[in-house]
């Protein structure tokens, strides 16, 4: 433990992160926590007892000698994807779990939360494990930022359109002045450095060659898509890729997640309910075959990952994540962690796409224009937008 960091001071970002997942849960109705609409969408019930079972299975039971697991069962039913831990609940049958109940789960969090306390303060917590509990933590807030995508989607797609909340969201003014930002052709370096947190795929800092480019000062806005929309997007296989083309024809496509065409309106679900949909709000809700298929319509594309945090410095960030063209792939020198710890980037490094930035859902603190976050071609339920470049 370094000297700048009392053990009080653990403690307190350990309760604070943990109390954070319970408030995001708040406003739900016991109902609510249980529902998985899509195999993509996890039950909320389901992350509070994952996020709890990380603490307990790679700190508390392998590092605290006095511990006692609080269910030995509940390692079938909150692993998500570590093969080296054995066997799992299949991920779409986490809503079919109407047990553990909550209340058991809440309970389940309040003793590893207990347990964990004593851990910290004991003297088993060594500084070679201060590296696994930072993950244990990043891990949590990744959740976090889930449990607001899965609880979005599941009040979205109910019939009643309930709202998430009643307050009213901050919503930012828009700027006109977008114009291009202009980057000269030649040698930088991209990947994490400095001191902090960052997960394995962040690092290999190394040294790109680019080609001069340019990049959208903001991000588009609903009425600019709204725009290719009406323009027949949809409809002219000539700004899809192939593979984006059927997917369109196979899903009948027609408008971002959550918009609904209305009495002549176009309407878009917030975590406020239904509402008219803003032309000057940010667009939000694209999967990366629209985001492609707009950039072509504009006659311009998405910028690779390395132009994007080449110049992250240069324009605002945070609102949405951001395609871009580059697939998630291994930097150079990456190496996977032993152990199941190593399962948690490099195994999904294949077939998807980078995203870059942060969104409205991103926990404070869990953000930084190195991050490499990741999805499937065809997925939309993160808070994804799009950056023009050319």
């Amino acid at each position: 433990m370094t000297p700048e960091i009392t053990t009080k001071d653990i403690v307190k970002k350990y309760t604070d992160i943990r109390r954070r997942s319970e408030e995001i849960c708040a406003p739900l109705e016991i109902e609510d926590y249980v529902v998985q609409p899509i195999v993509d969408v996890s039950p909320p019930k389901w992350h509070l007892g994952h996020t709890t079972w990380f603490f307990e299975t790679f700190i508390l039971a392998p590092h605290f000698p006095e511990y006692e697991i609080f269910d030995p069962q509940y390692n079938f039913v909150f692993n998500s994807y570590y093969e080296t831990i054995g066997a799992r609940v299949i991920r779409t049958d986490r809503g079919n779990l109407s047990r553990p109940s909550v209340s058991d789960i809440y309970q389940y969090r309040k003793y590893v939360d207990e347990q964990m306390k004593a851990f910290l303060q004991s003297r088993f917590m060594t500084e070679t494990i201060e590296p696994l509990l930072e993950l244990g933590l990043n891990h949590e807030q990744q959740h976090q930022e889930l449990l607001m995508t899965d609880i979005k989607y599941i009040l979205g797609h109910n019939p009643l359109f309930p709202a998430y909340t009643k307050e009213k969201q901050t919503v930012k003014p828009y700027v006109e002045d977008v114009h291009m930002l202009r980057f000269p052709e030649g040698l930088y370096e991209i990947g994490f450095h400095g001191e902090g947190f960052c997960f394995d795929n962040e690092l290999g800092r190394h040294k790109v060659y680019l080609t001069g480019f340019e990049i959208a000062s903001q991000l588009v806005t609903n009425g600019e898509y709204l725009t290719f929309m009406e323009a027949g997007g949809y409809s002219d296989f000539r700004y899809w890729h192939a593979e984006g083309w059927d997917w369109v024809k196979q899903s009948h496509a027609e408008s971002p997640l959550y918009w609904h065409y209305i009495d002549g309106k176009w309407m878009n679900y917030t975590l406020n309910g239904l509402q008219e949909v803003d032309p000057n709000g940010i667009l939000c809700h694209i999967n990366f075959y629209e985001a492609s298929a707009f950039a072509s319509w504009k006659g311009m594309r998405l910028p690779t990952e390395a132009e994007w945090e080449v110049a992250s410095d240069h324009f605002n960030w945070g609102d949405r994540w951001e395609w871009t063209n580059s697939a998630y792939l291994p930097y150079p020198h990456f190496k996977k962690e032993a152990g199941a710890v190593g399962e948690y980037n490099g195994k999904f490094m294949v077939n998807q796409m980078v995203l870059r930035g942060a969104s409205e859902a991103t926990p404070p603190g869990h953000s930084r224009n190195t991050y490499r976050n990741f999805f499937q071609t065809n997925l939309k339920w993160q808070f994804t937008g799009i950056r023009l470049a050319q």
